[in-house]
């Protein structure tokens, strides 16, 4: 019996490097039975005779798992937000964070398609970068967006660690690892013109050995509506309004209705970005209205 992680899924099979080896293994079919299903980043116990044909085992206990993209055990993720061409939206970009942080990833944050604004458009979007800094977030946005002090910047904290590159459909994440390894030759896509959605270039979640980093290269997506979280512990997920809200008047404060609310009072301060008020109370009113998942 080895051990190893999954490294690729594709069709029924999955590959999982151990021993600087790869072993393409299938799933015991009481893994189908126990409704278990292997994803891309999980440790496994396997059995295999030769590097062809293996069977998986058991599935190690998992650290954490994203639903979109499917990927367990991740220590950060890269997400890959278009300035333009998609158009840079807050609410996608926030929405991907919240997920990240429900699940304890640590969030990078990568503006792709810097150079297609103009000087006036980069000076706008300026201040919702630093925004974003001021909140704690790692934010790449050079005014060339593959600068090579970036890149070596970016690469060097990804280094040892299982990563995700996530970001909605043309928005530049397989340009973003064809800079950071040359040799992957990834493709990509254009953008519809009538959506403003780039095409599916990437249509598999793989591990790929970059420079000392796994990192998934996964399919895009053209909305994000994962919101597996709690209207309770929806204000935990933004790190500006946890950081305070102990000062509100009330224990356990929404920041909604409530009177003397300290991040009501910072938002209208200027302190807490608006338009992250404004997606938290979004997203707390699509909560709110969520049907209960009740699991079989």
């Amino acid at each position: 019996m080895k051990t190893g992680i999954i490294q690729q899924s594709l069709s029924g099979f999955y590959d999982v490097i151990a021993d600087e080896k790869i072993y393409r293994t299938r799933a015991r079919g009481n893994f189908r039975q126990r409704k278990i299903k292997p994803v891309v980043g999980d440790h496994v116990e396997f059995s295999a005779e030769n590097q062809q044909e293996g069977y998986l085992l058991k599935i190690l206990p998992r650290r954490n798992q994203l639903v979109r993209p499917p990927v367990a055990n991740v220590d950060m993720a890269v997400v890959v937000t278009s300035a333009k061409e998609p158009a840079f939206s807050a609410n996608l970009l926030d929405r991907q964070l919240i997920a990240l942080e429900a699940q304890d990833v640590t969030p990078l944050i990568y503006f792709s398609k810097t150079d297609l604004l103009t000087d006036e458009e980069y000076q706008q979007l300026l201040p919702t970068i630093e925004g974003y800094r001021k909140i704690g977030y790692q934010v790449y946005a050079a005014r060339e967006p593959f600068d090579a002090d970036q890149l070596a910047s970016l690469m060097e904290e990804l280094k040892g660690n299982i990563v995700t590159m996530m970001g909605q459909t043309g928005a530049g994440k397989s340009t973003l690892l064809n800079h950071l390894a040359p040799q992957l030759k990834l493709a990509t896509g254009e953008i519809s013109q009538a959506l403003q959605r780039g095409r599916h270039t990437t249509r598999k979640v793989s591990l790929l050995d970059v420079n000392g980093a796994l990192i998934a290269d996964t399919p895009g997506f053209s909305s994000y509506e994962t919101f597996d979280m709690t209207v309770n512990d929806l204000p935990l997920l933004f790190p500006e309004m946890a950081k305070i809200s102990a000062d509100c008047k009330f224990r356990g404060c929404l920041h909604i209705k409530e009177p003397q609310c300290a991040v009501k009072e910072a938002v209208n301060n200027g302190i807490i970005m608006k338009s992250r008020y404004d997606d938290y109370l979004q997203f707390h009113e699509l909560i709110a209205n969520q049907k209960p998942n009740y699991k079989k």
